[in-house]
């Protein structure tokens, strides 16, 4: 048994000695070395994040918010069509569907790896879709860099957070007030925003050259979504002494649409 072993280590050796003499062990070792060294090259330099899945996402650098004055229901509404059509505009990464509550008007919250395309969708792109209708619409574009940090703080799924459960609505809030974003006590709302019933996450919304401030706030249910844009937010703007501009979107309609346009309120956490 051992003088079996013993010859069986030999073996095992002069393999290695043969491997070695052939290149193939040098060659393997290399291939590692530079598979690893690849690895640490995208983590470094690669603008994106991963989901839990381990999918990459581009982290958005600029949002773009979109309502259109018309009233229909969504599944009258040709968005497969126009779903194809955005997905071709330059630097556009994802959108999640809106649907008025009550209102059933139609928008959007996309996300863009730049603003110089957010600006140009808004501006060149997006204003054929309402003339097809015929109706006046509305748009925005936001700084998503300088919000980063606060809204990963209110676990925003934009930026990387894991989605805890499907969203049941979505809140859009805007104040008539200008204030730099980095001049804004964001800590000390986050801590009262956190305490809000049904809130789920949040992205900070910053105009771009406006310094409005704002966000879209995902909920569990159309109930606390409108107990917090009819009830709560109305006392913060009378606090600033501001006008606002609140709407109030039913997520469950627009799921399907939204999933085709990879918005991340419905990637697999």
């Amino acid at each position: 048994m051992k003088s079996t072993c013993i010859m069986q280590v030999h073996k095992e050796c002069r393999m290695i000695e043969e491997f070695k003499r052939s290149g193939i062990v040098e060659k393997a070792e290399i291939s590692r070395r530079q598979l690893l060294a690849g690895a640490a090259a995208s983590t470094l330099f690669a603008p994106s994040i991963l989901n839990a899945k381990g999918a990459s996402i581009m982290t958005p650098e600029a949002f773009v918010y979109t309502e259109v004055a018309i009233s229909v229901p969504f599944g009258e509404a040709p968005w497969r069509k126009i779903n194809e059509s955005i997905r071709k505009q330059p630097g556009f990464l994802n959108k999640t569907w809106l649907q008025g509550h009550s209102t059933q008007t139609l928008g959007g919250l996309y996300s863009f790896d730049g603003k110089d395309n957010a600006r140009k969708f808004v501006t060149e792109y997006f204003p054929s879709e309402p003339r097809a209708f015929g109706v006046a619409h509305n748009t925005r574009v936001f700084d998503a860099e300088i919000v980063k940090e606060a809204s990963t703080d209110m676990g925003a799924v934009h930026f990387g957070a894991g989605r805890s459960q499907t969203p049941g609505a979505f809140v859009y809030t805007e104040l008539q007030f200008s204030k730099p974003f980095d001049e804004f006590a964001w800590k000390e709302r986050n801590s009262a925003l956190k305490q809000v019933r049904g809130l789920q996450n949040k992205i900070w919304l910053s105009g771009l050259f406006t310094n409005s401030l704002g966000g879209f706030d995902a909920f569990d249910t159309v109930e606390n979504a409108a107990d917090f844009a009819i009830n709560i937010f109305p006392e913060t703007a009378a606090k600033i002494g501001c006008a606002f501009y609140t709407r109030i979107f039913d997520a469950s309609i627009t799921e399907e649409a939204s999933r085709q346009m990879n918005s991340p309120y419905y990637l697999a956490s």
